[in-house]
């Protein structure tokens, strides 16, 4: 028996319905109500199986079990492990879950087989576009960069089918889940690898609830480092904590794509110059719109070749609330502006839109906000050129010093590039050039909101706007701006 999803796939993984839309997708049936810790005690083992034989070999499996469910993110015991009865409960899928939202992304799609969730990865070139102006050829799935959003529950049989349309073979390995051995997707040490035109099935129950990743595990610098990656996201059977009104999913990544070219180096070690969120790089990121006081969750994964990522949110706090291992308890969650998402980890965070506004979202390590900056130049901060450029202008027609106050001019003037590129590439915002690029989007909270299209720059509201201070206002409060700059001593005398 076969059918289908109730979620159709789409071009875009960020929901633009309507609010208050009934949620799409969907949960199997519930798992095995027995609570492992404790509940084969020998009275009971007795009574159900009237063997004192059965009972002590099922009282060492409740044992094992116990221990199973001792690691972190595990709710039942791993597949083929001592602990496991062999039962699957892959069932018809319920609407009892918030659906991610992938901004400039997409979901994968799936149907239902004999209670068995089964999802179709193609793992192929794809010619992607990673912000206006600059596109290249990468390795991706299903046509995308980076790969579609698996989404499933805790409890699921999930059977996903990986054809190689690469010139190469390829694995994939479900990063941060807990599968059997022959399954997890290492070449030549968990299975065979896929050779070029074969399909090979990966099947296994979800016994967490975790935020997690898939990428190529073989000549990983090559795969990972031309996009072959993704999210694979298991919503909690029974969700705890307060629920969550808007759910997203950002995948950190880093390339190196030389001026002009169009191909990403996979060889780069340490020079890294495009630097993006869903395979997108600022201007080309999608803003992450919310309603005013909305419950907001934020899933971050870093398959980065080499660099953790500080992200940093402005204008609200957030709780740390789940690690790649699951969820984090409410006594160990840290209040915190910025989350540092390590290479190979996931992070979720958690917070309550409650002021409106366009809020900055981006890495802090300030390179990782440019676009195709090099290292390859001068430091020029404050030079004075005097008449050099019109010496050199008699050999080179139009030649101007740059970069004696910074870098901010030479995105906004314009500048002829060569093909393909975006260095120093930023964007117009509403109050002026935006010096902005790279790993870099805006949160969008609003007060009122029909929909959740991009609701364009916020008004803001009079009196909370920064502005140029006048010369009464400068009286008034008694600041002199040419007076020596006022400051204290940092000890007391």
């Amino acid at each position: 028996m076969s059918t289908r999803a109730t979620e159709p796939e789409r071009a875009s993984g960020c929901e633009d319905d309507a609010l208050g839309a009934p949620e799409r997708g969907g949960t199997p049936g519930g798992l095995p109500e027995t609570d492992v810790k404790g509940a084969l005690t020998r009275r009971t083992l007795l009574v159900t199986t009237g063997a004192t034989l059965t009972g002590g070999a099922l009282l060492l499996s409740g044992s094992a079990a116990r221990a199973q469910s001792a690691v972190p993110g595990a709710s039942g015991p791993r597949e083929r492990s001592l602990a496991d009865t062999g039962q699957r409960h892959a069932r018809q899928p319920n609407r009892n879950y918030r659906p991610v939202v992938v901004p400039n992304g997409s979901k994968l799609p799936w149907k239902v087989v004999d209670n068995v969730k089964v999802f179709h990865l193609v793992a192929e070139e794809v010619e992607h576009e990673f912000a206006p102006g600059l596109n290249a050829c990468c390795w991706g799935y299903n046509g995308r960069v980076h790969g579609p959003t698996i989404e499933a529950v805790e409890g699921d049989r999930v059977r996903i089918y990986v054809t190689n349309r690469l010139p190469a073979a390829t694995t994939i390995h479900w990063h941060g889940i807990l599968l059997p051995s022959g399954m997890d997707g290492v070449g030549g040490l968990s299975h065979k690898s896929i050779a070029p035109g074969e399909t090979f099935r990966y099947e296994f129950t979800l016994r967490q609830a975790s935020t997690n990743m898939y990428h190529s595990h073989h000549d990983e610098m090559t795969q990972i480092g031309l996009g072959m990656t993704g999210m694979f996201i298991i919503h909690p059977r029974r969700p705890v904590g307060p629920r969550v009104d808007r759910d997203f999913v950002i995948l950190l990544h880093e390339w190196r794509i030389d001026v002009g070219t169009g191909r990403p180096n996979p060889n780069e070690m340490t020079d890294f110059n495009v630097l993006t969120m869903n395979a997108k790089a600022f201007p080309g990121t999608e803003p992450l719109v919310v309603r005013q006081g909305e419950r907001v969750r934020i899933r971050l994964g870093n398959l980065s070749p080499q660099n953790h990522h500080p992200i940093h949110l402005h204008g609200f706090h957030f709780r740390i609330t789940e690690t790649d291992g699951g969820r984090v308890p409410e006594s160990a969650q840290q209040p915190e502006g910025t989350v540092l998402v390590p290479v190979g980890s996931t992070r979720v965070i958690e917070f309550v839109a409650d002021v409106p506004g366009d809020w900055a979202l981006h890495c802090h390590m300030t390179h990782h906000m440019m676009n195709q900056m090099g290292h390859a130049f001068p430091n020029m901060i404050g030079v004075k050129p005097g008449n050099l450029d019109a010496k050199v202008r008699t050999l080179l027609p139009g030649y101007m010093t740059m970069g004696q106050t910074g870098m901010a001019e030479m995105g906004e003037m314009g500048m002829p590039v060569p093909p393909n590129s975006i260095p120093m590439l930023g964007a117009q915002g509403k109050h002026g050039y935006m010096t902005v690029g790279g790993m870099f989007t805006v949160l969008k909270v609003r007060e009122r909101l029909e929909r959740y299209a991009d609701p364009g720059w916020y008004d803001n509201p009079p009196d909370t706007l920064a502005v140029a201070a006048s010369p009464d206002e400068l009286r008034r409060d008694g600041i002199d701006v040419n007076a020596p700059a006022p400051v204290e001593p940092g000890t007391p005398a």
